[in-house]
């Protein structure tokens, strides 16, 4: 590790040594008005094919702003696979839900419909830059793939082999999450939450049918949606090994 900006900045351009970067209008803004950044400010760049590098700030003219890519301040680096699949609940809770599956370090999020959702559209703009931000602030050096919303029955008919896939069945009828977490041990895996409500009968009986399908329970207390996502995904991310990892500083 060398020296790192106070500020770090989500790059999906190539981050390499010499490189001069012309940064996004919403990006120069924030540093240059939010942030208030001086020319030749340390800046931390980073993404997850090139990991993080020291940049340093210049401003090119009103609106425009650079980065100079100096050195690797740390590399890329694997991470869990773990994908979220939600119902969508109300605009608030699912900033929140996204915000916080990030900084726990969720690779993928794929909203789903269901015979109870009850949310309306999605602004996914507005999902991703809460995912950005996030990462920014947790440290992480990905941010996750945020999926177009489709039906449960869609996800389901393309479901790619070797990904077991839990679902947090709230009739409390399922294997509890800690036991088929260490049962199946670290390696690509995918969480399924339903909306408020729960999921209709046939919903369940037929994921029950399914081999890559495993039911799970969430313990004694009956969660709201967005609390059950976070606590599943807390689960599985300690049984990956995600929390024995130091933070790096």
């Amino acid at each position: 590790m060398g020296e790192r900006g106070a500020t770090r900045l989500y790059i999906t351009q190539p981050l390499v040594a010499g490189a001069a970067l012309d940064l996004a209008p919403g990006q120069a803004r924030r540093l240059r008005t939010v942030l208030r950044l001086k020319p030749g400010a340390a800046v931390s760049a980073f993404n997850a094919t090139d990991g993080e590098w020291l940049c340093h700030f210049g401003e090119t003219g009103r609106g425009h702003a650079t980065l100079a890519v100096k050195h690797l301040i740390r590399p890329a680096e694997a991470e869990a696979d773990l994908w979220l699949l939600f119902a969508p609940v109300k605009r608030a809770r699912i900033d929140w839900l996204v915000e916080k599956a990030t900084e726990l370090g969720v690779a993928a999020l794929l909203p789903v419909w269901t015979r109870r959702t009850q949310s309306g559209r999605l602004n996914l703009d507005r999902l991703r830059a809460h995912a950005v931000a996030a990462a920014e602030q947790t440290e992480r050096l990905s941010v996750p793939r945020l999926e177009e919303p489709q039906s449960l029955e869609l996800v389901l008919a393309g479901w790619p082999a070797g990904r077991p896939l839990l679902v947090c069945d709230e009739t409390g009828a399922g294997e509890p999450i800690a036991s088929a977490a260490a049962r199946l041990g670290p390696g690509p895996m995918a969480l399924l939450i339903g909306p408020e409500g729960g999921f209709a009968e046939t919903e369940l009986d037929y994921l029950g049918k399914l081999s890559f399908v495993i039911r799970v329970g969430l313990g004694p207390r009956v969660l709201r949606a967005d609390t059950a996502a976070l606590a599943a995904v807390a689960v599985l991310q300690a049984n990956a090994g995600d929390w024995r990892r130091a933070r790096i500083r």
